[in-house]
């Protein structure tokens, strides 16, 4: 078989929007007959892409998370997609989330064919290891990626789960910034509300981590991400709300990861900084959290769980606030947003057909009301509960959209 190999592969040295296959930091590149595979700097598949007119398009490929998970990137014939997500692309999962797009591309024969090529990959190229054409240095990292199979890479993100001490079941949907590509650090554990209707709540109560917890968990994830720490620019403080764990914790940590992982020497340009937080964390936290998050080299993305600003709904929720407190939150992330100009704050809300009119009200309000006039900065993600009513529900996202003097997005739960 004509397999052709190529190390040091550069890719764009900075995150963009474009309606085409990018790759981004420094990969090595594999191509076989039909396909092209592309490859960490220590050997793992990460991208995946059919050449050649049995492919489903051109423009989509594949995606293999740090976590194991397989993500297609379906170019949706680029209608409206961007509209909704504020991305080019619409990523369809192997595991259940809040998509109201009622797609599965790994059903699709060439999708199931790639990725069994792909498990068949450790013995087409051991076979082509036997030939004499390949340079020492080619030798080694083939040897790296046959080592790789299905049983090796699901290790592998035990192993991850093992160092921070869980799986990472939701990512701040502001990590799409960066493609979700994020080194994960748990700062503190659980969440403070524990809210009825949430897919992703943990039965843990909330908790800070030690500080030698942090410093155990960036060591291993040093060791663990090795040379491909090169190609990440991005911390995820978790777990739910890192935020509530305080001002001195966040920058003790965000600072000690900044340095061990060696987030400035990066392949690419600058860095990133993402967590969640709650309404009792934000109208909480320290003015100098945020004045020194600004001055740091971060870019930091604060993302806030409001979810209503109707008490009813709030109620029916589960979510143990009144809807004044979270109009006081909405109102404090906006002063954050005019004020620092390298944080950003945005918030969640959910939608469902089955919630009180006074809820859409309420939205509809905020996200046009409390703004003078379009402000581009904080974003207003909206978490379907259901797909029930899909077309309904995509006609009233597009009508607050149309009104909203902000960004509005759909937030669709994606995993690392």
């Amino acid at each position: 078989m004509d397999i052709r190999l190529r190390l040091e592969v550069a890719g764009a040295r900075k995150y963009e929007k474009v309606s085409y296959p990018i790759r981004y930091g420094t990969l090595a590149e594999i191509t076989l007959p039909g396909y092209r595979f592309h490859f960490t700097l220590n050997g793992e598949i990460k991208y995946l892409q059919g050449i050649g007119k049995n492919w489903p398009h051109p423009s989509e490929w594949l995606k293999r998370t740090v976590g194991n998970h397989w993500i297609y990137y379906d170019s949706g014939g680029y209608n409206q997609i961007y509209d909704y997500l504020g991305e080019y692309y619409l990523p369809c999962f192997t595991y259940p989330t809040n998509q109201l797009w009622e797609m599965n591309p790994f059903s699709q024969p060439q999708v199931r064919e790639a990725l069994a090529v792909f498990r068949d990959l450790p013995r087409l190229l051991t076979e082509a290891l036997k030939t004499g054409k390949w340079t020492e240095e080619e030798k080694a990292f083939l040897l790296r990626v046959a080592r790789w199979d299905e049983t090796a890479l699901a290790e592998r993100a035990w192993r991850l789960e093992e160092i921070i001490g869980g799986k990472v079941n939701v990512l701040p949907p502001d990590s799409r910034h960066v493609d979700y590509d994020c080194i994960p650090l748990n700062l503190a554990d659980g969440c403070l509300y524990r809210c009825r209707f949430c897919r992703v709540k943990t039965n843990r109560k909330f908790a800070v981590r030690p500080a030698e917890d942090i410093q155990k968990q960036l060591l291993e994830l040093k060791d663990f991400f090795g040379p491909e720490l090169k190609n990440y620019n991005s911390l995820f403080l978790g777990e739910h709300d890192a935020l509530n764990a305080g001002r001195k914790r966040i920058l003790e940590a965000a600072f000690l990861a900044l340095e061990t992982l060696e987030l400035s020497r990066s392949h690419l340009e600058g860095c990133n900084l993402f967590l969640f937080g709650s309404v009792d964390s934000l109208l909480t936290a320290e003015e100098s959290l945020f004045k020194e998050l600004n001055r740091s080299p971060f870019r930091t993305y604060l993302n806030i769980g409001l979810e209503s600003a109707h008490q009813e709904t709030l109620d029916l929720l589960g979510k143990p606030l009144s809807a004044a407190k979270v109009e006081e939150a909405f109102r404090r992330l906006n002063e954050i947003n005019r004020r620092y100009e390298r944080v950003e704050g945005t918030a969640n809300f959910v939608i469902d057909l089955a919630l009180p009119p006074g809820h859409w009200e309420s939205l509809s309000r905020l996200s046009r009301d409390f703004f003078p006039r379009y402000f581009d900065k904080g974003a207003l993600y909206l978490s379907p509960l259901s797909a029930k009513g899909r077309r309904e529900l995509l006609r009233r996202f597009q009508e607050l959209k149309r009104k909203s003097r902000c960004p509005l997005y759909l937030y669709l739960i994606q995993r690392l």
